[in-house]
C-alpha cells in the first residue's frame, strides 16, 4: 500500500489550506455592498447607488413591473442585500410582519410575525410599521417599538438574537420612525424620543451591547447615524437637538460637537469627502406645544401652557409623570402651574443645550442648509463650520441629495432648490417639479437618474445634471411615504400596502 510522505513545508501548506476551509465554513460572510441597498436610503444613508446597470425611466403600477407583493400596511422602506429584499408591514392591529423575497423573481422566501401588544395612536402619515430593516448576507436587523432590536437569519427568518430596549414615548403622536444602520461589525441605533433618548452600538453577531450614549440633552429627533471618513479615521455622526455630534465608533465617546442645528431634526445628513451636509427646518418643541395644545379645541389660546391642556391634547394616551418632571416641572419657575414665555424654553430644552433661536411664537420656523468638516475634537462650532445659509425652501423630513458638487433639496409642494457644495451658494432659485403634493420619501440616485417619490404615489424622474431635466412622471396608483431602494437594475417601491419591483423588461 502506498503511503504518501510530506516534507515539513508541504505539511505546513496543507494545514494552512485546511484552516482556511474551516474558517470559510464557520465564519459568517461579510456584507456584500457592491450593488446592495442594505439599510435606510442605501449605502451610508446617502441615497446613492453605484449600480452600473440600466434603470427604468417610465413605469407605473402595471408598466415595467417585474413583480409585486402584498406586504401589509406600512411606510418603512424596502432594502436589498445578497439577492434578497426585505420589508415590514402591519399584520392586523397588534402584529408586525417582516417579509423576505427573492429580489429577482419576487418569490416569497419567508415571513415572520410578532405580537406587538396594544399600540398607541400615531400620526395619520406615519404607521407603526415605520422602520426600515438593515441587512447583510447573513442576517436582517429589525427594530420595533415594543419588541426592541432583533436579528434574524436572512435565509430562514429564524430569530438569532434580541435586545430589549425602552419602549419610546412620543407626546405628539409622531410615533417611532428610527431604523438600525450597519457599520463594519456593529449595528447602530439611535432613538431620540421624549423620555429615553439614547444612541446604541451592538455587536451584530451576538447582539451584545458594545456601548451606549445617553442623549438626555436631546429632544425628539429622527436623524440616522452616518459614517464620516476623515484623515483621523472614521467617525459616526449623528444630528440632534441643536448639536451635530461625531462619535468614536469603537468606544462611543463624543469626539466633537458643533452647535449649529435647530431644536429638532427629521432629516438625515449626507457625508462626502470628510464633510457633513445638512438641510433642516424646525419650529421648536415649545412652539409646537403652543400651536397645538394651547390653540387646540381644548386650549384657550392665551400663550400659556398648562398640564391640563397638554393632557387634553394628547387624549387617551396618558402622559407619564416622568415626562412632566423632565419638562414641565423644570420650566415652571414661578410654580404658577403654567408655562409662559422663556419658561417654555427651559421646559423643553436641556439646560446644557439651549438650541436654536430664542423662543418666538410669531416667527417659529427656521430653515438652513449647512456643511461641517469632520475630524475635529471638542467644540468645533467656530472652527469646522464650513458654511451655513438661511433658506426658505428646506423640508423638515426630506433629506438632501448630495452629489457631483451640488446639493438638491425637495420640499412639500414639489419645490426644489439647488446649492453648490463648496460654499453653499444658491445655484438657482426655487423651481417646482411636475408633482405638487406632500413629500416624505427622500431623493435617490442610480444610472444617471434621480427618483423623487411623492405621497400621492407619483414618482418623478430627473436627469442628474445641472438643469435636472424632467425625464418622466410615473403614477404608481397608491401613496408612497417610504424611500424606494435601488439594486441590480431594479427600483423597489413600497406603497402603503404593496412592494413593487420595476425594471426594464
Amino acid at each position: 500500500m502506498f503511503v504518501p510522505t510530506f516534507d515539513r513545508n508541504s505539511l505546513r501548506i496543507c494545514l494552512l489550506a485546511c484552516a482556511l476551509v474551516l474558517v470559510t465554513i464557520v465564519m459568517p460572510r461579510q456584507p456584500l455592498f457592491g450593488d446592495d441597498w442594505p439599510q435606510f436610503r442605501g449605502p451610508n444613508c446617502s441615497g446613492i447607488s453605484e449600480t452600473t446597470k440600466s434603470l427604468p425611466v417610465e413605469f407605473s403600477a402595471t408598466k415595467n413591473v417585474l413583480w409585486s407583493a402584498e406586504v401589509g400596511e406600512g411606510v418603512g422602506c424596502p432594502i436589498v442585500a445578497d439577492g434578497r429584499t426585505f420589508v415590514c408591514g402591519m399584520d392586523g392591529n397588534e402584529r408586525i410582519r417582516l417579509s423576505a423575497f427573492d429580489a429577482t423573481t419576487g418569490k416569497s422566501l419567508w415571513q415572520r410575525s410578532w405580537a406587538t401588544g396594544k399600540l398607541p395612536e400615531v400620526h395619520k402619515t406615519n404607521s407603526h410599521a415605520s422602520t426600515t430593516p438593515a441587512a447583510d448576507a447573513d442576517r436582517v436587523y429589525f427594530y420595533f417599538s415594543t419588541l426592541g432590536l432583533l436579528a434574524v437569519d436572512a435565509r430562514t427568518g429564524a430569530e438569532v438574537w434580541r435586545h430589549e430596549l425602552p419602549t419610546p414615548f412620543f407626546v405628539f403622536k409622531w410615533g417611532p420612525a428610527m431604523s438600525p444602520v450597519l457599520y463594519e461589525d456593529k449595528v447602530l441605533f439611535c432613538q431620540d424620543d421624549d423620555l429615553f433618548p439614547a444612541f446604541y452600538a451592538f455587536d451584530k453577531f451576538t447582539g451584545k451591547l458594545l456601548w451606549k450614549d445617553d442623549r438626555d440633552d436631546m429632544a425628539v429627533n429622527y436623524s440616522h447615524p452616518v459614517v464620516c471618513r476623515t484623515d483621523r479615521g472614521d467617525e459616526i455622526v449623528v444630528a440632534g437637538t441643536g448639536l451635530l455630534i461625531g462619535y468614536d465608533p469603537e468606544s462611543g465617546e463624543r469626539l466633537w460637537k458643533s452647535r449649529t442645528l435647530l431644536r429638532n431634526i427629521k432629516t438625515t445628513p449626507v457625508c462626502a469627502d470628510g464633510n457633513v451636509y445638512i438641510s433642516l427646518q424646525s419650529s421648536g418643541i415649545a412652539n409646537q406645544w403652543l400651536a397645538t395644545a394651547d390653540r387646540s379645541e381644548t386650549g384657550n389660546s392665551d400663550g400659556k401652557l398648562s398640564k391640563a391642556e397638554m393632557q387634553a391634547f394628547v387624549g387617551e394616551t396618558q402622559i407619564p409623570e416622568a415626562f412632566y418632571k423632565k419638562t414641565f416641572d423644570r420650566g415652571d419657575a414661578n410654580q404658577d402651574g403654567v408655562l409662559e414665555g422663556a419658561e417654555l424654553d427651559v421646559a423643553f430644552l436641556s439646560p446644557d443645550n439651549f438650541a436654536g433661536a430664542s423662543f418666538d411664537v410669531e416667527n417659529p420656523a427656521n430653515e438652513f442648509v449647512l456643511a461641517v468638516r469632520g475630524g475635529g475634537r471638542g467644540d468645533v462650532t467656530n472652527t469646522h463650520l464650513l458654511w451655513k445659509h438661511e433658506t426658505k425652501y428646506t423640508d423638515h423630513i426630506v433629506s438632501p441629495y448630495v452629489r457631483d458638487g451640488r446639493m438638491l433639496l425637495v420640499k412639500g409642494g414639489g419645490i426644489t432648490t439647488v446649492f453648490e457644495m463648496e460654499h453653499g451658494e444658491s445655484l438657482r432659485g426655487a423651481k417646482r417639479i411636475p408633482n405638487a403634493c406632500e413629500y416624505f420619501a427622500s431623493p435617490i440616485y442610480g444610472d444617471g437618474k434621480i427618483y423623487i417619490a411623492g405621497e400621492n404615489g407619483i414618482v418623478v424622474v430627473l436627469k442628474d445634471s445641472p438643469a435636472y431635466e424632467v425625464l418622466a412622471k410615473n403614477d404608481m396608483g397608491d401613496s408612497i411615504v417610504g424611500t424606494p431602494a435601488i439594486a441590480d437594475g431594479k427600483l423597489f417601491i413600497r406603497t402603503r400596502s404593496k412592494l413593487l419591483a420595476v425594471g426594464e423588461n
